[in-house]
Formats: C-alpha cells, structure tokens, sequence
C-alpha cells in the first residue's frame, strides 16, 4: 500500500535473524536474500536492510520456506510504509485525547513526519485492527498455526511517547502473523503475563521459544507464563545499547574532523572553470573529501567517525606523498 511520499532515509538499520538453525530439522539455514524498506517512523526516515534465511536440508518440512528476522515485525506492518509508533501515536490521539482526523495530521507533521489525512485515516484503520485482533476467534490463523505444528513467539512494546499507554504486539515469527494486539497503561509483569496467559490458553501448537527485548517486566511474565520454553533476548537491542557510549563518542569525533575540512567549499571555488591535469587532481581530492563526510556507516560495527578518521587520513598522506615527489622534481631541476 503506497502510503507516503518517497523521501531519503536518515536512518540505516540491518536485520539479520537471531537464530541460524532451522527450527524444524536443526540444520544451518543459510542467508539466501535480503530485502530493502523504507519506512516512516517518530524517529524519521529508515531504511531497513532485511536478511533472509532458508534451509537446504533436503526433507526438511522448512525446506526453502523463508525465516524472517525476529525483530522485522516489531517496526511496521506488513506492506506498509509507516512504523508501528507512528500507528500506536494515532491511536492514542484519537481515543485518548479524542483529536480529529486533521488535528492528528498536524500533530504528526509537526513531529516531522509527512503524512496525508486520508492515510491518517487509514492507519486510524490499522490500529483498530490489530487491536481486533484474537487467536481464541480466528479459525483461519489457528489452521495455519497448526498447519506448521508450533510457533516462536515475539513480544514488543510501542510507546510513542514516555508517560502514555503502551501498545503490546505479540507475534509469531514463523508465520509472521501477529496473535495478539493491546494497549495497556501499565508494563508491570502482572499485566504482561495476563496477556501471555490469553495467547498460551487460545494457541493451538506448542510455544517452542520466545524473544524480546531485556526489559525486566517481560523476562518476569515470560518465566511466570513459560516456565521451561526457550527463552532469547534479542541480540540488536543489547548491541545497541552495548554500543550506545562508543556510538555518542564517535559521532562527536565526526564532529570535530568535519570542523577541520570546512574549507573544502573554497577550494573547489579556485579551481571552477579551470582546466589541465593540476585542477583535475585538485578536484579528485576535494571529491574523495566530500565522499568521506557524506558516508555515515552502519553503528555501531561500522563506525562512522572512526571511518572519516581514516579515509581523511589516507587522503592527507596521498596528499603528503605528492607534495614530497614535487619538493624532489624542484631539487632535481635545481
């Protein structure tokens, strides 16, 4: 469903599947493919870099079935351009604090995200829907989850913003269909497992595992819900914040090189217009510069200040080991 404009992302993230063995034979799967959203979010603009994992195993009941990546469904819809909190802040708005369509509209815009009011309208929809949504009264996905005999369960929180409700979404990652949708104003464990307790009793197949993030609320009502199932934290939520201290120390690293090449602009104004090999290596150099700053990486693996650092300083020794071959032809020709 095209639903907004298209804009340049700001933000990268990558998602790769937590677990590598397939869940119905063991055997490794395989990174197969990767697929590319963008998607529109509180936090602006992000490009998702989705990998997908396949087993081989020849009579495996997986064989070649896609295993998406865990945490894929925690940040939009299937097949929709806007992320889950920017669905859960229309629904807080709306019944919360009772706001009209475009007052909605322009509480988003003024948040910075672009948005019409007729899809204000239809992820108003959205909301309704997943809030509508009940394993115990759902015969269609009940078959499917006993088509495929068990399912891996993934739990998340979306709150837009601190102090408000929280809405719950609970998937299973096999089939990537959510069970169980719901707004509460609390995350105390009692609440969670109440709501576990609603999926274990109307769930067909057997819970062969759970992820989540590591908030104590969770990791609580998953052990009073599940006692004994396989139980992961999701391995991006801790590299994230594992990576946050070194992430705030290199972006302002960043900062300080930018500061020392400012002056690409009037560099590149000397040399406009003119011709010969000195102004095309002039112009290579200031190019190779501006390559440099506009390349973010990936954090916190790729780390883009300590990237700048080191493409700045292979051009500073390029540019040093030209000023040395020009400084030995003056001593030659003298």
């Amino acid at each position: 469903m095209k639903t907004a404009k298209t804009a340049e992302p700001t933000i990268t993230h990558d998602r790769t599947p937590d677990r590598t063995a397939c869940p119905e034979c063991g055997h490794p799967m395989t990174a197969d493919y990767a697929n590319r959203r963008t998607v529109h979010t509180l936090a602006g603009v992000t490009r998702r870099n989705v990998t997908i994992r396949r087993c081989h195993h020849v009579g495996c009941g997986f064989l070649k079935r896609p295993y998406r990546p865990e945490a894929e469904g925690s940040f939009a819809l299937p097949r929709h351009e806007f992320g889950l909190d920017v669905v859960a802040l229309i629904g807080r708005l709306r019944y919360a604090e009772h706001r009209s369509v475009p007052e909605i509209r322009a509480h988003l815009v003024g948040r910075k995200v672009s948005v019409s009011e007729r899809t204000v309208t239809n992820l108003l929809d959205r909301y309704d829907e997943l809030l509508a949504v009940s394993l115990a009264d759902d015969r269609r996905l009940k078959k499917r989850l006993a088509e495929q005999g068990r399912v891996i369960l993934a739990i998340d929180g979306l709150q837009p913003d601190v102090g408000h409700e929280v809405l719950w979404v609970i998937r299973d990652v096999l089939s990537g269909q959510i069970l169980l949708a719901k707004s509460l104003l609390s995350a105390r464990n009692k609440d969670l497992a109440a709501l576990l307790g609603d999926v274990k009793a109307a769930c067909p197949v057997p819970v062969a595992g759970i992820v989540s993030d590591g908030q104590h609320s969770i990791r609580k009502a998953v052990a009073a819900t599940f006692p004994g199932v396989p139980y992961q934290l999701c391995q991006f939520h801790y590299l994230r914040e594992a990576g946050r201290l070194i992430y705030e120390a290199d972006r302002h690293a960043k900062k300080e090189l930018k500061k020392q090449v400012r002056g690409i602009r009037a560099i590149e104004r000397q040399v406009e217009g003119r011709t010969g090999a000195e102004a095309e290596v002039i112009q290579g150099y200031c190019s190779a510069v501006r390559s440099a700053l506009t390349d973010d990486g990936r954090p916190p693996l790729d780390a883009s200040g300590l990237k700048l650092h080191a493409r700045l300083s292979a051009i500073g020794e390029s540019l040093d080991l030209v000023e040395e071959k020009r400084g030995s032809r003056g001593n030659s020709n003298s």
